[in-house]
């Protein structure tokens, strides 16, 4: 394989699971701050944007520029943004860019609005499991006034347990013209598995990565669907806590990629040691489930 056969971005699709224990996932403005939530189905949601936020901000941190953030802490336009690249060429800014390669943006471009689709889009994520609600009066210590005593009275809300599951894909052919690189998608790897630990505020603490996998095909063709579909969970007890209450049984997921194995270059993948997987009844680590795919397939994050 040559040099540009081997800088090439294929498809992928990803797998990420994660819990959330006593905290707010992703507040809804509209709703006081409240977790989102399909309240039919007693289901948390997460939106994509809170993912990426997450991603953005991890890759910043370790040095990264990126297009979508603020400037001393402030929000700012787009125009203003692109300002700070003066006359740089189109090709200049998206190499300076890693949020705008991997998730697209409109940016003014010498007085043009151009529109980048970004090659790595996530769905809402969704919690596996029926969430409860818990609702708090909280005091805030400063009063609302120099005449009163009493410190101001709010409300914080937040989720009992939720196991929430997204999923992802990687454009190969959107790659081409965002510049995609596949380093870049390590980096993407690396952010995934470390940034929501590593971004925890008083109302996000309490979360942690359970499941990574990002499934890396050998086209730009291949798309083998919603892995949520292919996945169950089983609670051992009515009304889970904690991670290690229930067990993840990926059967179908197992079946479905090793039927597609010759299409599959690697699989990227981290695991949490307190997730418990299953295969036909079987607990088996993530490895020996995927033993027939075949050597040198698998990669694990650390």
């Amino acid at each position: 394989m040559n040099e540009k056969e081997n800088s090439k971005v294929n498809n992928s699709e990803i797998l990420f699971i994660y819990d959330a224990q006593f905290c707010n996932p992703n507040g809804d403005p509209d709703e006081e701050n409240r977790p989102r939530m399909d309240s039919e189905r007693e289901i948390n949601l997460v939106s994509d944007l809170r993912l990426k936020r997450y991603i953005r901000d991890y890759l910043y941190e370790k040095g990264y520029d990126i297009f979508v953030r603020k400037v001393d802490d402030k929000p700012v336009t787009a125009e203003k943004r692109m300002g700070e690249f003066n006359n740089s060429k189109e090709e200049e800014i998206l190499d300076k860019l890693i949020d705008v390669r991997l998730f697209g943006a409109t940016m003014p471009v010498r007085g043009n609005n151009r529109a980048y689709i970004g090659p790595v889009q996530f769905n809402w994520g969704y919690s596996l499991n029926k969430v409860e609600l818990l609702e708090a009066s909280i005091t805030s210590q400063f009063a609302t006034s120099e005449n009163t005593q009493q410190g101001t009275i709010g409300k914080d809300f937040r989720v009992k347990y939720s196991l929430i599951a997204f999923f992802g894909v990687v454009s190969g052919r959107r790659a081409e013209k965002t510049k995609l690189k596949n380093e870049d998608l390590k980096l993407l790897d690396e952010a995934m598995v470390k940034a929501i630990p590593l971004q925890a505020t008083r109302s996000k603490i309490g979360q942690y990565p359970r499941l990574y996998m990002r499934v890396e095909y050998t086209d730009s063709e291949t798309v083998l669907g919603d892995f949520r579909d292919l996945i169950k969970l089983e609670e051992k007890v009515e009304s889970i806590r904690d991670i290690k209450e229930c067990a993840l049984d990926i059967s179908e997921l197992v079946e479905t990629l090793n039927k597609n194995k010759e299409k599959i270059n690697k699989i990227y993948y981290f695991v949490d040691k307190n997730l418990e997987l299953k295969v036909n009844g079987e607990i088996k680590t993530l490895k020996d489930a995927l033993k027939d795919l075949g050597d040198g397939k698998l990669e694990e994050i650390r």
